[in-house]
C-alpha cells in the first residue's frame, strides 16, 4: 500500500497572459501567439492567464480547444491558471469544466459559489 500523499502537477515553464477580447476579430492573431509558446514549451508544459479576457465568443473558445489539444498531441501539459467572468461562463455554458482542467475562479470571485451554468473549476493547490 502506497501512503504517499497526491502530488500536484509541477509547474509550467512558460506562461502566455491573454488580455482583452478573445474573439473572432482577434483570432488569427492569437492563434500564432498559441502556436508559438506550445512549440517553445517543453515538457513541463504551458500556463494561461485568462484573467484579464474581457469577452470571449465561439472563435475564442474554439482556440482554447485547439490549444488543448495541441498540447495533449504534443505531450506538453496546458494549464488555465487564472480565468476572468467571461471565460469560467463560457466554459460553464459548454459544459467543457472536464475538459480544460483545474483553473482558479476570477480573484472576485474566489470565496463565493457559482452561479447555475457557470463553470465551477476548483483551484489549484
Amino acid at each position: 500500500m502506497n501512503d504517499a500523499a497526491p502530488q500536484s502537477p509541477p509547474p509550467c515553464s512558460r506562461r502566455l497572459v491573454v488580455d482583452g477580447p478573445l474573439t473572432i476579430y482577434d483570432a488569427c492573431a492569437l492563434k500564432i501567439r498559441l502556436q508559438t509558446a506550445l512549440e517553445q514549451t517543453d515538457g513541463d508544459g504551458l500556463e494561461l492567464d485568462l484573467s484579464q479576457v474581457s469577452e470571449i465568443d465561439t472563435a475564442g473558445l474554439q482556440l482554447l480547444l485547439l490549444a488543448q489539444r495541441e498540447s495533449q498531441r504534443r505531450r506538453r501539459p496546458l494549464r488555465i491558471i487564472a480565468a476572468s467572468e467571461a471565460v469560467l461562463d463560457v466554459i460553464g455554458f459548454c459544459h467543457l469544466a472536464d475538459f480544460f482542467g483545474e483553473a482558479p475562479a476570477p480573484p472576485a470571485q474566489a470565496e463565493s459559489r457559482p452561479e447555475p451554468g457557470r463553470a465551477e473549476l476548483p483551484a489549484s493547490s
